[in-house]
């Protein structure tokens, strides 16, 4: 019986284990940063295939990063696989020029660059009229 109990746990232990980027409560952990000219965000994704299992994209301002892991594990007795999708949504600056977006992958990080146009003025100048005072006459 005594025997049985580590091999037990060591085989629950194998359950619990988690290569999955699931920490602080985000599916996918991201960093960004504005730069001369573009915006720049960097995700955590290890273990993917670019590929197969990845797709950034824009939508009205938003930059959008979807990605899918599938994996399977066999050995004589038993068989394992993990499966999970994650997403995560970001909102672009104001002056993002959507068109232009890249995005590569490298040891496990994927990077997403957005240029940056001119910032255009929202606003507009609104002249003030000086209001000549009637004089009353009696």
């Amino acid at each position: 019986m005594n025997a049985l109990v580590p091999r037990f746990f060591g085989d629950l232990t194998d359950w619990f284990e988690s290569e999955f980027p699931l920490r602080g409560g985000h599916l996918i952990r991201v960093e960004d940063f504005l730069s001369e000219g573009e915006y720049v965000l960097r995700a955590e994704l290890p273990g993917l295939d670019p590929e197969k299992d990845i797709q950034v994209r824009t939508d009205k301002g938003v930059l959008i990063i979807h990605a899918e892991r599938r994996e399977e594990a066999q050995t004589h007795t038993r068989t394992e696989f993990r499966y999970g999708v994650f997403q995560r949504a970001v909102r672009l600056p104001g002056n993002a020029d959507d068109q232009k977006v890249t995005a590569s992958y490298d040891k496990g990080v994927l990077t997403v660059t957005v240029p940056l146009t001119a910032p255009e003025p929202t606003g507009r100048q609104i002249p003030v009229a000086k209001v000549n005072p009637v004089a009353k006459v009696k």
